[in-house]
């Protein structure tokens, strides 16, 4: 097979993105214990794809999915705290999706390293009535012009 050649390497280069993670840092999110690094996000729909790293004891609060959620666990489990799933856990090597609105807070009893892939962010919702996004910006101002009923169910 020959080599490519200049023009296929630019062409590749406009429709395929390499993300090298393993150089890049964790950041922190509002959310004690946890950490992500952002692999993919369009910004104008809301798709995001992220590592995400659990300490053990980890929860992400009361939220819901507005679109479909897809988790891929490397490492730990991802286990439904509340909601009407609560005690599922998804192991190492396991992987849950979530249909679009659906509602539960996770934890992470012993830690995890996961695969999420989000096609809108979720709404986090506050003891004090205010609906935000995992950055606590206000969920309607934020993504509101995105169009959540897109995604497909089962």
């Amino acid at each position: 097979m020959d080599a490519a050649t200049p023009k296929d390497q630019e062409f590749a280069d406009r429709h395929s993105h390499l993300v090298q993670s393993q150089g890049m840092e964790w950041q922190k999110t509002r959310f004690p214990g946890c950490e992500a690094k952002t692999l993919l996000f369009d910004r104008r729909t809301g798709l995001m794809t992220a590592l995400m790293r659990f300490a053990p004891g980890s929860v992400l609060p009361d939220h819901e999915h507005v679109g479909i959620e897809q988790s891929y666990v490397i490492e730990g489990a991802l286990v439904d705290k509340e909601g009407p799933a609560k005690g599922i856990a998804c192991k190492a090597g396991e992987f849950i999706w979530r249909e679009a609105g659906s509602r539960h807070a996770a934890w992470c009893p012993d830690g995890a390293l996961i695969l999420a892939i989000f096609q809108v962010p979720n709404k986090f919702f506050e003891a004090d009535g205010r609906v935000v996004d995992a950055a606590g910006q206000d969920w309607d101002e934020t993504w509101g012009h995105t169009d959540a009923q897109r995604a497909p169910s089962s």
